[in-house]
């Protein structure tokens, strides 16, 4: 079941392979900015790609990262792999332990041992604490700005107009090539700690060189002719894989085969990915003559996708005629028949999907979901259950507190019902509407009850949020007057 959640944030850190002229532009705005504008306006929360959820992509993620994970010597449960719904090829890490794959580069990827390398790579960034420091080379590019601005300023100011912009033109240019620098320096320590990592656990180096040998095409595609890496945020692909091939080979590692059971979920994964994505090419990419698994799976996401239900139903009992328990192809039937205005019969299989897969939060807010949509009262006491027990095992899913406080508005309980709503809209991004509900579940919910606690954690966090908007709302009318 892919859906997306709430939309990420502000801090995302260099693309793998992002072109160099857009990044140049990203970096001088940045640098302007900083020049420019009031802090508090710097501090802004910038909206990225939506999240997309998936209880098989997750436990794919986890299972594939979790030995390269504890090579780097990180906690496996502090550290996150995250997809995104964006068609760039493209990873990178923000602060914290999360690592975020786009959709783009899971579908560039020819198997999970590239996937491994990209996520090697990241975990390097991670370990070396590199989106922290990035600070670093911002401050530094940034005040060597300031300097020459102001040094280009006062010439003008004396009557030398062409040399006051020639040191603000040469200021900018050194304060971009110190900046490259610093994060070309970043890129290939991080190179060579998931080198390090791949080695460590026994994984094949060949993904990851495989996958530069992609990023070095895509250089020649762009016309990236460069012949040395100065003018890039990133070492040119061919200099990458010059500096880890000897690695590599030399790698005991190096001749190990990939993991033939956890490279066809990959291909599951990705072919799953790519019907929901884009259903019109994945039908071309995967005709009906092929009866593979990821084909059907393919298949029956683009044809759910484009509103052709029965075709959605006959590849989803293609899957589950080739296992008939697998909890993704019983969660796959369900939500097919769910979406297609037959909650009812969607309950039975996937209340078995929710058994077989240990529970699976996702798959039970689904399942919920479904008990709900009958609008019949003998399935709510039921759904009340089972989106508790969801919440309870992952609260970021904003879905299953929407359908959670459906069950507690038909039951009467308002209070339970604005917290649903409060829960729901923090995780979506909106203070206000999070803070309001959160005040109104308090009025009727027993003070210091863990409920009510909760809504005060949700109310506090919401007025701190609305205030630094109000804050910049203030700085930019001040600006603009």
């Amino acid at each position: 079941m892919f859906h997306a959640g709430f939309r990420g944030r502000g801090g995302k850190r260099s693309a793998m392979n992002a072109p160099v002229a857009r990044f140049v532009r990203q970096l001088m705005l940045a640098l302007m900015l900083a020049v420019s504008m009031p802090a508090s306006a710097q501090d802004s929360d910038e909206s990225g790609p939506s999240v997309l959820r998936d209880t098989e992509t997750e436990a794919l993620f986890r299972d594939a990262s979790r030995p390269l994970i504890e090579a780097a010597k990180l906690d496996p449960n502090s550290v996150k792999v995250v997809l995104l719904n964006d068609p760039e090829i493209n990873a990178f890490v923000a602060t914290g332990q999360t690592v975020y794959i786009q959709s783009g580069l899971l579908e560039a990827t020819d198997n999970v041992n590239q996937l491994q390398g990209v996520i090697a790579h990241e975990l390097g960034h991670v370990a070396g604490g590199h989106s922290i420091r990035i600070d670093e080379g911002v401050r530094s590019a940034t005040g060597l700005t300031i300097a020459t601005l102001v040094l280009g300023a006062l010439a003008i100011a004396a009557g030398a107009g062409e040399a006051g912009m020639g040191i603000m033109a040469a200021g900018q240019q050194a304060a971009l090539g110190n900046f490259l620098s610093f994060t070309r320096t970043q890129e290939a320590s991080a190179d060579q700690a998931g080198a390090h990592y791949l080695s460590v656990a026994g994984i094949t180096g060949k993904g990851m060189l495989d996958f530069f040998g992609k990023l070095q095409n895509q250089e020649y595609r762009l016309a990236i002719y460069d012949k040395d890496s100065y003018a890039r945020t990133h070492p040119l692909s061919s200099e990458r894989i010059q500096a880890l091939t000897m690695i590599f080979h030399s790698d005991p590692a190096w001749g190990h085969p990939v993991d033939p059971a956890l490279d066809a979920r990959f291909q599951r994964v990705k072919a799953k990915l790519f019907g929901f994505l884009e259903p019109r090419r994945a039908v071309s990419k995967y005709p009906e003559t092929d009866q593979s698994v990821p084909a059907h799976y393919a298949r029956a996401y683009a044809y759910h996708m484009g509103s052709y239900p029965d075709k959605a139903i006959a590849e989803s009992n293609a899957l589950l005629a080739t296992n008939p328990h697998d909890p993704y192809f019983l969660e796959l039937k369900g939500q097919i028949l769910l979406e297609s205005g037959k909650p009812a019969d969607a309950i039975s299989p996937l209340r078995e999907a929710v058994q077989r897969s240990g529970d699976a939060p996702l798959i039970a807010a689904m399942l919920g979901h479904a008990l709900v949509a009958t609008e019949d009262p003998k399935y709510f006491t039921e759904a009340k259950q089972v989106l508790k027990t969801a919440v309870a095992r992952d609260n970021q899913d904003p879905f299953a507190w929407y359908q959670l406080g459906v069950i507690y508005d038909r039951e009467g309980d308002e209070a339970r019902a604005q917290l649903a709503t409060a829960e729901r809209s923090n995780l979506e991004g909106n203070p206000k509407l999070a803070y309001a509900s959160a005040q109104m579940a308090m009025k009727g919910i027993a003070s210091g009850s863990p409920d009510w606690l909760r809504a005060q954690d949700i109310a506090m966090v919401s007025r701190i949020e609305l205030a630094k908007k109000d804050k910049r709302y203030r700085d930019k009318e001040q600006k603009d007057q």
